[in-house]
């Protein structure tokens, strides 16, 4: 599953930065999928950092 963080949603509450660092940064007052971690989906912490995420912008699809 991919994870991506959608840019015009996110206020850059840097949440999931804090929650899951291995697979989320904060760059330029955004959050952002570190290179390389777009598979994370499956992980039951991104999936956490999706469900928490206040403006909604962590994105998991199929």
């Amino acid at each position: 599953m991919k994870v991506s963080v959608d840019r015009d949603a996110c206020y850059g509450s840097s949440d999931c930065a804090f929650r899951v660092p291995a697979v989320f940064d904060f760059v330029d007052g955004y959050g952002v999928v570190r290179p390389g971690r777009e598979d994370a989906g499956d992980d039951p912490a991104v999936r956490e950092a999706a469900e928490k995420c206040p403006s909604r912008a962590v994105v998991i699809e199929e």
